[in-house]
């Protein structure tokens, strides 16, 4: 019964959305999902799950900066360049 109740759970947390498609779209895409041995909403889901979760360019970003910050092994203000060594183009070179 608590398997029964735990699917019951599942399913009031879930979200429906309506998505407009033309007649053609909707018949092929139905006929991929049959070919796969699924309905169309698991395809569709499936597809949102992967869309979904993935690494978002803010977590990416976020991410990065916090290995850039965690493979910095010491820093010392006093290790900075002068003004001359700072704009010295021949050593660009």
């Amino acid at each position: 019964m608590l398997d029964r109740l735990k699917g019951y759970c599942d399913t009031l947390l879930m979200k429906n959305i309506t998505v407009s498609i033309d007649e053609e779209l909707h018949r092929r895409a139905r006929i991929r999902a049959a070919e796969r041995d699924k309905s169309l909403s698991a395809v569709v889901k499936e597809f949102l799950i992967e869309f979904a979760g993935g690494e978002t360019d803010f977590e990416r970003r976020k991410r990065l900066q916090q290995e850039t910050l965690a493979s910095i092994r010491s820093f010392r203000a006093g290790n900075r360049l002068n003004r001359e060594k700072a704009h010295d183009r021949h050593a660009l070179r």
